[in-house]
Parts: structure tokens; C-alpha cells; sequence
């Protein structure tokens, strides 16, 4: 039986550093961006990684979320969700360090980004072209994007992406480029519909040539847990 005089002092492990890395998704002009810091130091001076910042003693991992939103890039209150914990020991040229990532999503159009004093720069890049990616940021990337193409089919990200009005086209391009495939225009409209996810306002979108679309809001009733669109993927 253990008592407390017989356990190894907690002081005494060699105890990794916990790291948060953050996947900022957003959409706009029929492409899906990831907004990436210029580093200013070492390691991967003058390379492009995603945001991040390690976990200090009196934080929750949600208050470093936070920090990271505010002091590296302007911005904060943004939907954050937690991806997966990558703990590779050569992930960090600097020693041991686990990182807990979260993506999150966001309109850039409603956005003013900001580089905080950690970064050269601070830019939105198109997620099917980004540079090379310092640590293990692109393994990051890659899982936070299966777990948004997953996503969409049963939780309405559209919520956080599009404008509070949005034409149905817009919305079926938001899904074709999220999940990088062609789907079928009245199947997508019907399941759209049938959801109850949306709702028309009524008016529609003037200026555009020969055309004036119907104008639609987000269903703001709708409980996004009971939200599940099957919509066939070939």
C-alpha cells in the first residue's frame, strides 16, 4: 500500500511542456483559408506555422485559446472545438512538448486581423496551397480538415461561415468546397430544405445579371446537436 511519505515527490519527474495550436478555418469567395503566423524567432525563423502558445500554470487550455486569439492575432470569442493531442517526441526541435490543437471557424469578412509581437506577419492562406509548415503543423492541418469534412454533414458550421444572408447557391458552394466534391444541385437543395437548417426571408439578391436569387438566414432554433444532413456523397 502506498502512503504519502513512500511517493516520488511530483518535482522530481522530467515533465513535458503542453503546448495549444489553433486551426483558424475560414471562408470566403468560394475558398476555405487557414490564417498562418510569420514566425520572428527560432525555431522556423521566417516560416509559416500555425498560431500557438504553451500553457502557462494558472490556464485552462480554453484561456489559452484565447490568448493566442487576442495577442497573436487581433481577434477573440471565436467557435472553437478541440481536435486531438499530438505528442510525437521530435514534434519540437526546442524538447518534449505535447500540443492539444482546436480548430476554429470564422467569417474573415466580419474579422480584422492582427500580427501580435510573436510574428512577422500574420495571413489568411488558401488551405489546398499553403506553404511548407514549421513542427508537425501540416499533420495539424491535415486532421482538423477530416474532422471539418465530417462535421459538416451533421453540425451546421454554415452558422459561423457565411453572412447572415446568404443565396442557396452560396450556401452549396460553402459544401462543395469544404468537402472537395461535386454534389448534385436539387438533391443538395431538397435535403437543405427538408432540414429545416435555413429559412427564406422573403427578398432576394438584386444586381446580379438576369438573375435575383432568393435570399436565406440560418434557422437560429435549430439545436445544432440534433442537426444531421445526409446528403449522399457521390
Amino acid at each position: 500500500m502506498l502512503t504519502q511519505t513512500t511517493l516520488r515527490p511530483f518535482h522530481s519527474y522530467s515533465n513535458p511542456a503542453l503546448a495549444v495550436d489553433l486551426v483558424v478555418f475560414g471562408y470566403k469567395a468560394r475558398e476555405l483559408s487557414v490564417l498562418l503566423l510569420n514566425r520572428k524567432e527560432e525555431p522556423f525563423e521566417g516560416g509559416w506555422t500555425l498560431p500557438g502558445a504553451f500553457l502557462r500554470m494558472d490556464e485552462r487550455f480554453s484561456d489559452t485559446c484565447s490568448r493566442i486569439l487576442r495577442t497573436k492575432l487581433g481577434m477573440d470569442k471565436l467557435y472553437l472545438e478541440q481536435l486531438y493531442s499530438f505528442d510525437d517526441p521530435s514534434r519540437d526541435p526546442r524538447g518534449r512538448t505535447i500540443s492539444v490543437a482546436y480548430y476554429a471557424l470564422v467569417n474573415p469578412s466580419k474579422l480584422k486581423i492582427t500580427a501580435g509581437t510573436m510574428a512577422n506577419d500574420v495571413q489568411w492562406m488558401n488551405s489546398r496551397k499553403l506553404p511548407a509548415l514549421g513542427f508537425d503543423h501540416r499533420q495539424i492541418f491535415k486532421a482538423a480538415l477530416q474532422r471539418l469534412q465530417g462535421k459538416i454533414l451533421y453540425f451546421p458550421v454554415g452558422f459561423e461561415l457565411l453572412d447572415e444572408q446568404f443565396t442557396m447557391t452560396e450556401l452549396h458552394e460553402l459544401y462543395e468546397c469544404i468537402l472537395d466534391i461535386p454534389l448534385d444541385r436539387r438533391n443538395f437543395r431538397r435535403k437543405i430544405l427538408a432540414s429545416e437548417y435555413i429559412l427564406p426571408t422573403g427578398t432576394k439578391r438584386e444586381g446580379l445579371q438576369n438573375r435575383a436569387p432568393e435570399l436565406y438566414v440560418f434557422n437560429k432554433k435549430i439545436k445544432r446537436n440534433d442537426f444531421q444532413l445526409n446528403i449522399p456523397l457521390t
